[in-house]
């Protein structure tokens, strides 16, 4: 199942990756795909000093985490997504957080499940009818289906 992971979640991970987020992106497992767009990165680069901050982490601490986390997602570039699919989405999301619009025209373009802890997004998406948005809670249950536990 391909999966596709705003940044709030890689946010999350780097707080804190003995959460259940944490644990879901890094255990291997054969039924999730990740992927995220370079906006993504860019989003965490400029939240940087205040993920830092939070974290209570050194800056060397804070990008092996990083580094962990990303090595685990894989990265399209949002410039091969077509132009069809960028207007339908800015219908979509430009009443919700047109800064998410990466990651709804990423999810739409593979035929994925956007992965979202953002509930303005999660909720103003699912009164949309978009029903390929699943929240922590969700991925989690949908892990549990899948491996039989």
């Amino acid at each position: 199942m391909k999966i596709v992971v705003e940044t709030n979640i890689i946010f999350s991970a780097l707080l804190n990756s003995n959460t259940t987020i944490g644990d879901l992106l890094l255990s291997p497992d054969k039924y999730f795909d990740f992927y995220s767009c370079n906006y993504m990165r860019y989003e965490i680069q400029k939240h940087w000093p205040r993920l830092k901050n939070i974290s209570k982490l050194s800056d060397e601490q804070l990008e092996i985490s990083y580094s962990h986390l990303l090595s685990r997602l894989k990265f399209i570039n949002e410039e091969i997504i077509p132009v069809e699919i960028w207007l339908e989405t800015e219908k979509n999301i430009k009443d919700i957080d047109i800064d998410d619009i990466d990651f709804v025209a990423l999810t739409k373009f593979l035929r994925a499940t956007l992965w979202t802890g953002d509930k303005i997004l999660y909720n103003g998406l699912k009164k949309k009818n978009f029903i390929k948005i699943i929240n922590t809670p969700g991925l989690q249950s949908l892990s549990f289906i899948k491996s039989g536990k």
